[in-house]
């Protein structure tokens, strides 16, 4: 091959990963040129996010929502939310229907396949919610064995719940509100829950409780994005240097609490 086609070769090479790089415009300036953020999460999920009625008006809330409100105004652009199963998030961002994850979602080396995280903002520890008349009956994680089991779908709670041994059964939902129905109904016996959630459900509910049990810290918790968006994640991970510097995170998360047991 002479030198005159090589040149030609690498050209062509050259423009070929340009388009290729054109046409996945990263994430962060579409965002910008869009003037809008689309948050994918799951309401159901207090303190992090819940449906709440204001002022007559039913509105999505949460620590986790305050942070997307953050990262929005300091991207300059407005936050619109859409509220979805939690094991469809990751199925939605890869469709390009939102634009980040902001629903306490661990960054598993699993989904890390898929998507790309932010630093973590937050970490969890795991705690049980039960009702309060088995408050004696059930104080250590023992007292779990012949009992029945509830977590979420696609959560590190479903991964805990199914590696209790002597569990009589788990039972995996898409809601926390509903595992809180089966729970008052006698029809589970305790939820593995991240504590903040436990205690915000006990406090707003007289017939249940968290009891003193940990299952210890986990994995924080990130925002998601598509993969390949570094400069996205950069200005994401700027607010949440930003955030946990000023101290913001703790009182999001108490706020939202606060509010969850109103």
């Amino acid at each position: 091959m002479s030198k005159k086609k090589i040149f030609i070769f690498l050209l062509a090479v050259i423009m070929v990963f340009s388009i290729a790089g054109c046409s996945k415009q990263d994430k962060l300036v579409k965002i910008q040129e869009a003037g809008k953020i689309v948050l994918g999460t799951s309401a159901d999920y207090p303190p992090y996010e819940f449906h709440k009625e204001i002022d007559g008006k039913d509105q999505i809330v949460g620590f986790d929502i305050e942070i997307a409100k953050a990262i929005a105004e300091d991207l300059g652009v407005e936050l619109e939310i859409k509220d979805m199963k939690f094991e469809g998030l990751l199925a939605a961002l890869a469709g390009d229907k939102i634009d980040f994850i902001v629903s306490g979602m661990t960054p598993t080396p699993e989904r890390a396949k898929s998507v790309d995280f932010s630093k973590e903002y937050y970490v969890e520890e795991q705690k049980l919610l039960i009702r309060k008349a088995d408050a004696d009956k059930i104080k250590t994680i023992d007292d779990l064995e012949g009992l029945r089991i509830g977590a979420q779908k696609a959560t590190v709670q479903e991964e805990i719940a199914n590696g209790i041994e002597g569990a009589a059964d788990v039972k995996l939902l898409a809601k926390i509100t509903d595992l809180v129905l089966e729970l008052s109904n006698d029809k589970i016996d305790a939820i593995i829950l991240p504590k903040p959630v436990a205690i915000a459900y006990a406090e707003s509910n007289p017939n249940l409780f968290a009891p003193d049990i940990s299952f210890g810290r986990q994995d924080g918790v990130a925002v998601a994005v598509a993969k390949g968006n570094p400069k996205l994640v950069e200005a994401i991970n700027k607010t949440l240097d930003r955030l946990i510097q000023e101290g913001k995170i703790d009182e999001f998360i108490t706020e939202a609490t606060k509010l969850a047991e109103e």
